[in-house]
């Protein structure tokens, strides 16, 4: 039996190897990994007691409107308990965009390298896919606009970008706004928006009213720490969402996710916590690189995408072995570079340490 045709140029999702796995293949004792953007500092208390609270109701289905979670979010973000979907992580929510609005008689723009799971989706629905090379890691928006025609239906928008950090600034994200025709949406993914600390990032919400072809995605996977339980969400004008809504799965979101992210909602001081932390590990990084005139891209997110000056995957097996697990920037476009989270920052200065080592070890062998 054949699945339909355009899923035989695809391959499912590989996550890395586990944890456990790892230390029993090369022997370790200790495996920190940082391949994954996951919150090295966990998650706030308030959404632990939040899970316990909700313990003694696994029995019961979760509810498919999500409506505590949706007034409570509504009135942190300042907008319409309509203009809400939730999905199992932000990239469902990417799924449901894709089957509600992509098939094989349009086409999608987007960056590349980029989120794989826009393509990824985009292939599942037959759509087109136009892909814009990036520009010293950063989106080509002149040349995106230059794509879109009467077919195009969904232009995504990393931002910051994954996997290399870089951001839009508000006024090329408005102007890009102005050229985009009103009957093509424009995806936003601001998966990484917490940890951004640029003063002219675009409120994109601000947004909304001007430009009602605009959709928001953000997760509390990344900051919040609940990667575990998958929760995202979509903002956009109420006739997106309603047409978005009869893809979207019954009971997609678990009692757990919902409750756990109305306490992270309650807990800005450990956000707060996790980008000041975040932010002084990203500056390691441009030292040690600065240091080491190694390339990198100057990052908005909780990664640092940098050179090795080498392949990638023989830096990427240099620090397994020493018992950091980072990504390869060979499947992400990037063949001599690797992606690293930021860590804690025991962390964060070894894996400097076993680079440093790495680094010197490629001129010694050159000399």
């Amino acid at each position: 039996m054949q699945p339909k045709e355009q899923l035989l140029s695809l391959q499912p999702y590989k996550p890395g190897k586990p944890v456990e796995e790892v230390k029993r293949e090369l022997g370790l004792e200790k495996i920190i990994k940082l391949a994954s953007n996951e919150n090295p500092y966990g998650c706030s208390k308030l959404a632990k007691d939040k899970i316990t609270e909700e313990l003694s109701n696994l029995q019961v289905y979760p509810d498919g409107y999500a409506a505590e979670i949706r007034e409570k979010l509504s009135g942190y973000l300042g907008v319409e308990q309509e203009q809400l979907i939730f999905g199992n992580g932000s990239d469902e929510v990417v799924q449901i965009l894709c089957r509600a609005y992509l098939s094989p008689e349009t086409n999608t723009v987007m960056a590349a390298p980029t989120f794989p799971q826009y393509r990824h989706n985009a292939v599942i629905e037959g759509a087109e896919i136009r892909e814009v090379p990036l520009i010293n890691g950063n989106h080509d928006l002149d040349s995106m606009i230059e794509e879109i025609d009467h077919q195009t239906k969904i232009v995504w928008l990393c931002n910051p970008n994954n996997p290399t950090g870089n951001y839009i600034p508000e006024n090329d994200f408005v102007q890009f706004m102005k050229k985009v025709p009103s009957n093509v949406i424009v995806v936003s993914d601001e998966a990484y928006f917490e940890y951004v600390s640029a003063n002219d990032y675009p409120n994109t919400i601000h947004y909304l009213k001007n430009y009602p072809n605009l959709v928001i995605l953000r997760t509390f996977s990344k900051a919040h720490g609940l990667a575990a339980l998958r929760i995202g969400y979509g903002i956009a004008d109420r006739s997106i969402i309603k047409g978005m809504e009869p893809a979207r799965e019954p009971f997609n979101t678990s009692r757990l996710a919902q409750a756990a992210a109305i306490g992270a909602l309650e807990d800005e001081g450990f956000i707060n916590e996790c980008k000041q932390k975040n932010r002084e590990g990203l500056e390691l990084f441009y030292s040690f690189c600065e240091r080491k005139d190694l390339l990198y891209y100057p990052s908005e997110a909780n990664f640092i995408l940098l050179d090795v000056n080498s392949d990638a995957d023989s830096a990427f097996n240099y620090l397994l072995k020493k018992g950091y697990i980072v990504r390869s920037g060979s499947a992400l476009g990037f063949p001599t570079m690797i992606r690293i989270t930021i860590g804690e920052e025991e962390h964060n200065k070894e894996i400097i340490g076993h680079l440093e080592a790495y680094i010197e070890s490629l001129v010694e062998s050159v000399n």
